[in-house]
């Protein structure tokens, strides 16, 4: 059987991906010069590029039927459908190595949400499930369990008790509110309401309280500490920032846009004050442009850079 990637290799995919699309796209000298930096910093990154350019050469050529199919048509038609087949060739490589280095589970997962998606469910007894941005999720109701398989959850329990399954050991909740997140390489469990049963994979069982969070990993729980409510905003489409550095907060907010967001490592040390909706993030980096000495470069929508505002004399 096919060994699952890890996550260091799904990320690396992931990059490599990226690069193909945004060189497909037309990409300038400074994009060409930051992936060549990107390939020579690790034989990993060059290895996946060398395979995203093997899966570019094998999806090159557009299929002569679908050529064919376009030279009784209008000229203007033809140069439509040529267009868009050119795009389909040009998206195909990227498509398909994600497919194979990302995890299919999430794909087929009961419940999944896309990047930028949130959703809400009511599930059996009342208890409400919502899913953050990219997240998935298996349900077993007949056996009070659910499995997070990927990204971020709300869960409140209001009758029917339900144990949360995770990489790193096991949630119970009886009654109450928890939030668990699943990043590469841990799981943060945070408990808004009442409380919960922690059983980590490694170590003993831990009960957790309302304002309570800890980390679990493959090595076992952290210790427990307290949090700020204002985490958890996602849940009502809302993104709160109290005096944050810049850099953490792009990194959050890229969690809920699709394709790259990067921005000049002189941002990272701005400071972040606010609370932003969700439902429109190119709306948010507008607002940082306003209130912050930066500019936001759109290459496409899938493609923005942040650099520092240039002083006009």
């Amino acid at each position: 059987m096919r060994q699952a990637p890890s996550a260091e290799a799904r990320e690396v995919a992931r990059a490599a991906a990226r690069w193909l699309a945004l060189i497909e796209s037309g990409a300038d000298e400074f994009d060409h010069g930051a992936l060549q930096r990107w390939r020579e910093s690790k034989a990993e990154h060059e290895a996946a590029w060398q395979k995203a350019q093997r899966l570019r050469q094998r999806f090159a050529e557009v299929p002569s039927s679908l050529g064919l199919a376009t030279l009784d048509r209008p000229a203007l038609a033809r140069r439509s459908v040529l267009k868009r087949a050119l795009g389909v060739a040009a998206l195909v490589p990227t498509a398909w190595l994600l497919g194979r280095e990302l995890p299919l589970e999430a794909w087929r997962a009961d419940l999944h949400t896309a990047t930028g998606e949130r959703r809400r469910w009511t599930l059996a007894g009342g208890n409400v499930l919502q899913l953050n941005t990219d997240s998935a999720v298996d349900l077993d109701l007949e056996a009070r369990r659910l499995m997070l398989l990927r990204g971020e959850i709300a869960l409140k329990v209001v009758d029917v008790p339900l144990a949360v399954q995770l990489p790193y050991g096991e949630v119970s909740v009886g009654r109450g509110e928890v939030c668990i997140r699943l990043d590469q390489r841990n799981c943060r469990v945070s408990v808004v309401s009442g409380a919960v049963q922690l059983q980590p994979a490694q170590g003993p069982a831990r009960r957790l309280a309302e304002g309570q969070q800890v980390d679990l990993s493959a090595t076992g729980a952290a210790a427990t500490s307290t949090f700020d409510a204002g985490q958890m905003g996602w849940r009502e489409g809302v993104l709160v920032a109290q005096n944050q550095p810049l850099g953490d907060f792009l990194r959050e907010l890229d969690r809920y846009r699709p394709g790259v967001l990067r921005w000049d490592e002189g941002l990272e040390a701005l400071r972040v004050t606010g609370s932003f909706r969700l439902e429109n993030t190119d709306r948010i980096l507008a607002l940082l442009s306003a209130s912050l000495p930066l500019e936001v470069h759109m290459r496409t929508r899938y493609w923005v850079t942040l650099t520092p505002r240039k002083n006009i004399a």
